[in-house]
């Protein structure tokens, strides 16, 4: 049980890598926070989540309101007392119509939406964390970076590079801030990962595009949700407690 008397509160816990991690902390004894946006995916996955007898509540927050997110650090510290772990798992490239966008044809628009989505929620809710973690002299953040951001990816935009290189660069920056503190701070960076939100694409790919993507993974697949969600949970457990300011590269040895 290596989370048993932990609170974890895990962003996009309602489906894909937030939720598959949600379900392992919870199995493992952790209070978790579950954060969505979206009230329809509340509702089917917390019940689910709790099947193992885990201790789970969700929490309808949008990540990227500053507002929000302080309102729902404040709760999480009057009915919990702390915070032991933050997952910043909002992000990802199918905010905008073409995730594989070329940078000439790329709007400005569709730029700030995908720098957005994928930096103002991590930076928000860990901004939110700090104080009590300091106070606590503890805790874990895991942050979800992508092969993108070591400019890795066939299948992604500039800006999505961009936004997800900054996360680890956040990463690092955080990790020397707060380690003083007791506070370790971390991400990962998945390679394809076949959630909710990107199986229909990969599913639109043509066989012989699906056969080359397995082909340059050493490991002959495509990532799922928990084999994210696995390394996460060694980052936020005391597994982990001499990591700090590290991306771990989850790609199947791409």
């Amino acid at each position: 049980m290596r989370f048993a008397g932990k609170v974890a509160l895990i962003t996009a816990a309602a489906n894909g890598i937030g939720r598959a991690t949600a379900a392992i902390m919870a199995r493992e004894g952790a209070t978790v926070v579950a954060v969505d946006n979206h009230q329809g995916r509340l509702d089917e996955a917390v019940p689910a989540l709790r099947q193992d007898r885990g201790k789970v509540e969700g929490k309808l927050v949008d990540a990227l309101d500053p507002a929000q997110v302080d309102n729902l650090v404040a709760e999480v510290l009057r009915d919990h007392g702390r915070i032991d772990i933050l997952v910043n798992a909002v992000g990802g490239s199918t905010v905008i119509d073409n995730p594989v966008v070329s940078t000439e044809k790329l709007t400005f628009g569709d730029w700030q939406k995908l720098i957005a989505f994928n930096l103002d929620a991590t930076f928000l809710c860990t901004h939110a964390v700090i104080p009590p973690m300091k106070r606590q002299r503890s805790g874990k953040i895991v942050n979800l970076s992508s092969i993108a951001g070591r400019g890795l990816s066939f299948n992604s935009s500039s800006a999505y590079a961009a936004a997800k290189g900054g996360i680890i660069a956040f990463t690092r920056k955080l990790a020397h801030e707060l380690g003083p503190d007791g506070i370790n701070v971390n991400a990962i960076a998945p390679s394809v990962t076949l959630t909710e939100r990107i199986r229909p694409h990969w599913e639109k790919r043509s066989q012989a595009a699906q056969a080359e993507e397995i082909e340059r993974t050493p490991l002959r697949r495509v990532a799922e949700a928990v084999d994210q969600a696995r390394v996460i949970c060694f980052l936020a457990s005391a597994d982990a407690d001499f990591v700090t300011g590290l991306t771990i590269d989850v790609t199947g040895g791409v």
